[in-house]
């Protein structure tokens, strides 16, 4: 059962499918993609396009996406 903290490694790994870089929506697509059925029978369906915003707010605190400042607005980077 998928729960608010797999977002993060979700949110890393739709990243990484996309090359490093994708724009918010590419990164819902992915993750819908990938985890669709994990998502669908949790609390989470009903929360998950607003929790996995917050995990890209983990992610660039723990410095593995680069902040809102260095990307390109409406655009999500992983750090090198």
């Amino acid at each position: 059962m998928a729960g608010r903290d797999v977002l993060t490694i979700w949110v890393h790994e739709a990243l990484i499918s996309l090359n490093g870089s994708g724009s918010i929506l590419e990164v819902a697509k992915k993750i819908w993609e990938l985890h669709q059925n994990d998502l669908a029978d949790t609390e989470l369906f009903y929360t998950w396009q607003y929790d996995y915003r917050w995990a890209a707010t983990k992610l660039r605190k723990d410095n593995i996406m680069k902040s809102a400042e260095e990307s390109p607005t409406g655009i999500w980077e992983l750090n090198k």
